[in-house]
């Protein structure tokens, strides 16, 4: 895993983006494994040293855009390179804020989900982007039942009409296109949909008969309302 901190200064006012990234090539050649040969073998620390150039001198606006810069990078460089497939995480760092102020550049870990995303490109092919959200925590404790379901001699699962719904979220999704997207704003908008199918209305919240159909709700409106996914 390769962790880059990139730091952008206006004077005094700081900006930061950490990402944690996993590279992986897949070459036309196995005579590394086979024969011992490392004349093909691009070192670890080569891939570590390139994902830190490619950030400072490309910029680190997104972690979709540093991961099909990284896949570019490897397959035009390295002709016997075949695959490139790179993940890469964000770390949630939220600027620090009282009364409507925001410091210069002090920032506080917030874990209410990570932005992460997977990119893979094979030789002569465009790259396939997934992005998603997980470790978002979330609980109601209310406006949510499980009824109606298999019951066998193994069951010892009760039905209940009204129950604490409490669950930790992994989502999931593909870009049909990778030009004139703003990643950073899908996956917020992707973000902002999970709670609000999860929760509902502030007032009075929304019901939910299973996880099942949850998810559902998420996916649905999210495909819905995001035309790039």
């Amino acid at each position: 895993m390769v962790k880059v901190l990139h730091i952008q200064r206006d004077g005094n006012y700081h900006t930061i983006k950490e990402v944690v990234t996993s590279v992986q090539l897949t070459l036309k050649s196995r005579k590394d494994y086979v024969h011992g040969d490392n004349s093909d073998i691009i070192p670890t620390d080569t891939i570590k040293n390139t994902v830190h150039v490619l950030a400072k001198f490309r910029g680190l606006n997104n972690i979709e855009t540093l991961a099909m810069n990284i896949c570019e990078h490897f397959l035009s460089s390295f002709n016997h390179v075949t695959r490139v497939h790179v993940y890469v995480e964000e770390v949630p760092w939220k600027r620090f804020e009282k009364d409507g102020v925001k410091h210069v550049h002090a920032f506080i870990l917030t874990p209410t989900g990570t932005h992460f995303c997977e990119v893979e490109q094979m030789r002569g092919e465009s790259p396939v982007i997934h992005a998603g959200i997980k470790d978002l925590k979330v609980l109601k404790t209310t406006q949510s039942g499980f009824e109606g379901f298999i019951k066998d001699q193994f069951t010892t699962l009760s039905e209940v009409k009204d129950r604490c719904f409490a669950t930790q979220v992994y989502c999931k999704w593909r870009y049909h296109q990778n030009k004139d997207v703003d990643f950073d704003a899908t996956w917020r908008t992707v973000w902002d949909i999970v709670l609000a199918k999860f929760a509902g209305p502030y007032d009075k919240g929304e019901y939910s008969p299973s996880v099942q159909k949850t998810l559902y709700d998420i996916q649905v409106l999210s495909l819905s309302q995001i035309p790039e996914v």
